[in-house]
């Protein structure tokens, strides 16, 4: 096993719940930019396993949302991930970066709030 995969078993094992997250939706959106590089540089095999990675994410990330603990939230959640979904799946099957990067643009702003919302829970000393 090389040191890369070591590390990041650890760092998965040793994290916080919110920072798994964190490194969820990072994981995502890299995903997203990688599958949009390679989909314009008509390297569409790469791209297809990229998008899918990030699409699995995404549908993984809206089915945890707990409609129960912060109904409103949920909901405007939802709405994005089934938006930046579609236009993966769109994406890859018309092989377009163009619909990826539009899922991109849609879920940046959910990283840098969830990186943000991270950072200060662990500058409060909330774990």
């Amino acid at each position: 096993m090389n040191a890369a995969l070591r590390y990041g078993q650890m760092q998965n094992q040793t994290s916080s719940r919110e920072r798994l997250m964190v490194l969820l939706f990072q994981a995502a959106l890299r995903h997203m930019r990688n599958g949009a590089v390679a989909l314009e540089q008509s390297r569409k095999a790469e791209a297809i396993a990229v998008l899918n990675k990030a699409n699995d994410i995404v549908l993984e990330l809206h089915a945890t949302l707990d409609a129960r603990a912060a109904p409103q939230l949920a909901e405007q959640l939802g709405e994005i991930y089934r938006f930046v979904a579609s236009r993966l799946l769109s994406g890859i099957m018309r092989a377009d970066a163009r619909l990826v990067r539009e899922a991109e643009r849609a879920f940046a702003p959910l990283v840098d709030a969830f990186e943000q919302a991270e950072l200060q829970a662990r500058a409060s000393g909330r774990p």
